[in-house]
């Protein structure tokens, strides 16, 4: 391994340290405010992060006197994420244990798989067909771990978190379409997402939690889950020589965030919770090996 992929290694860790935390900061995060607060807070705050990213790229003043072009798809886009995306997935986080509804998240892949078929013409294989049905199996352990465990499991949270899936993979396949640069592009997207964002919070709250502790969970949540964790992932992906040196580091994030859930949220965590958890990492490798296999000359 050379100096430089070492380098996007560590950088790679940062952002996956980061990502291990948010299941944790969105459940204390809720505790102190309404999911449309959280939702306001974290999407002014993504701004204020990625706006000081921009000028230090000297990217600012682009990000604005380019909004006009393909304005559509840039409104299409912020309206899934953060809007559509984050609403659902506070609101499952809302009404899951973390232990549950943090795993069911990281099916995202499987459902992208899925919609690629009828959106891009993508192949679905023997392979993608043996991950999706062991990753919903994991789903599945996972939903009872949850109950075994002694908490309350909601099936509208499953269906919720499972649907964030669904968004996800719509916000990535429309991605596909979209030549901008990355951080640019999220910053467009989380402008013309604020006014939205705003006028969900008055509408459906309208009181103004101003405790310390809801502003900076809020902000937490922007920053490191929608902001410059993923400046990190791409600068890592970036400088890394092959992508594969980095990527299957994120495998480790919901093994980490697991051990916080238990340690910060004191919930119990189920043996089933663990044996899906691992079903859904094992179909999520075992898929990714598949496109190695494939790309390989």
């Amino acid at each position: 391994m050379t100096e430089q992929d070492r380098k996007a290694v560590m950088i790679a860790m940062v952002a996956v340290l980061c990502w291990s935390t948010v299941a944790t900061a969105f459940k204390l995060a809720l505790a102190e405010q309404s999911l449309y607060q959280l939702l306001w807070v974290a999407n002014i705050s993504t701004l204020a992060i990625l706006g000081v990213v921009l000028l230090v790229k000297g990217q600012f003043l682009q990000a604005f006197k380019t909004l006009k072009h393909r304005f559509g798809l840039i409104l299409i886009l912020g309206l899934l994420n953060p809007v559509a995306y984050y609403w659902v997935l506070f609101r499952a986080y809302d009404l899951l244990p973390a232990q549950v509804a943090q795993p069911i998240n990281y099916t995202w892949a499987i459902t992208l798989s899925l919609l690629a078929v009828p959106y891009l013409g993508h192949h679905f294989s023997r392979r993608d067909a043996l991950s999706m049905v062991i990753a919903y199996s994991g789903v599945v352990f996972i939903s009872f771990g949850g109950q075994a465990s002694g908490q309350t499991v909601s099936l509208l949270g499953i269906a919720l978190a499972l649907g964030s899936t669904l968004l996800w993979a719509a916000y990535w396949l429309l991605n596909t379409k979209d030549k901008r640069e990355p951080v640019l592009a999220i910053f467009q997207n989380f402008l013309v997402a604020l006014p939205f964002t705003t006028l969900i919070f008055y509408q459906f709250d309208g009181h103004f939690q101003a405790s310390w502790q809801s502003i900076l969970s809020g902000v937490y949540v922007g920053f490191f889950e929608m902001g410059i964790t993923f400046v990190f992932w791409l600068t890592a992906m970036r400088m890394a020589s092959r992508a594969s040196i980095v990527s299957n580091l994120i495998f480790i994030s919901p093994f980490v965030s697991l051990i916080l859930i238990a340690t910060i949220l004191d919930e119990k965590i189920g043996a089933l919770t663990i044996v899906g958890l691992v079903a859904i990492v094992v179909a999520l490798l075992y898929q990714n090996a598949g496109k190695k296999t494939a790309e390989a000359p």
